[in-house]
């Protein structure tokens, strides 16, 4: 093999220019990885993490974090965010639960590390990190039990939903909210009309920054073509996917993994071939 063919083999994406929507405080590490394969990176965040406008659910729950037997955490910004308000209330999320220590569940990978960079236990992570995955984790382990899924303030309610019918006691409460970031329009629109800064892939790692992204380039299910002909869009999962799909958008690249080194893989593989 010679050294060309080589590079081209460590590095297929070379040449190749991939916008990151990711809020700003967490595009790098998709960014690193990207970069680390060849490519050339643009960040223009389609999603701004907010405080929400009252804590005060929030507080409530944590003051009486005894009181429940689970936890659910579907993202490192809910982790962030409930940490901090502990952190502000002095309060610690180790401390016993009605039936022993309180028992933490995550969505993924990424939301378990996030936990544990805190020094506490997860008890369940799903095979699949979607919600109907987490259905299914915990559906025969909450019955009668009083559960607290801390969230953002616009989610999907398949979570509390089914544990209810699975017979859980689950409060959900809001612990950040997403908003479009205005500041990001017109770097957005500038980039897909210059030749020099059109990505050739949009990464998109969630459902919010697909229907972000689809409000900051002007209009919706026109899109496909105009525009953004020619750029493919890449997804974390079915989620992200079937969101995508219902904003008119196609999927040209899906992660089989659920995770960012699980996209950048995907995105590697489809400029091998």
């Amino acid at each position: 093999m010679s050294k060309k063919e080589k590079s081209a083999k460590q590095r297929p994406l070379t040449g190749v220019r991939v916008l990151v929507g990711r809020a700003r405080h967490q595009a790098g590490a998709l960014s690193a990885e990207l970069r680390t394969l060849g490519a050339s990176v643009l960040e223009i965040p389609f999603i701004e993490i907010r405080k929400p406008r009252s804590f005060r659910p929030l507080d409530s729950a944590l003051r009486n974090l005894h009181t429940y037997d689970w936890l659910i955490l579907t993202s490192v910004n809910g982790v962030e965010a409930m940490w901090n308000r502990l952190g502000k209330l002095h309060l610690t999320a180790s401390r016993p639960s009605r039936e022993g220590v309180l028992r933490i569940a995550a969505i993924g990978p990424a939301t378990k590390k996030a936990i544990e960079k805190q020094g506490v236990k997860v008890d369940v992570v799903p095979k699949e990190y979607v919600a109907e995955s987490v259905v299914r984790s915990l559906k025969k382990k909450v019955k009668g039990k009083r559960v607290l899924l801390v969230r953002a303030k616009i989610a999907r309610d398949v979570i509390p939903s089914e544990l209810r019918k699975a017979g859980a006691h689950i409060d959900v409460v809001e612990a950040y909210e997403t908003v479009v970031p205005a500041s990001s329009r017109t770097r957005l629109q500038s980039a897909l009309r210059n030749p020099k800064q059109r990505p050739h892939v949009v990464t998109f790692t969630s459902s919010s920054t697909v229907k972000n992204f689809v409000k900051l380039i002007g209009s919706g299910k026109r899109q496909t073509g105009g525009h953004l002909a020619g750029i493919l869009m890449s997804s974390i999962g079915p989620v992200t996917s079937a969101t995508l799909r219902d904003q008119g958008l196609a999927v040209d690249i899906t992660a089989k993994e659920f995770t960012i080194p699980g996209l950048v893989a995907a995105i590697a593989t489809a400029f091998r071939r």
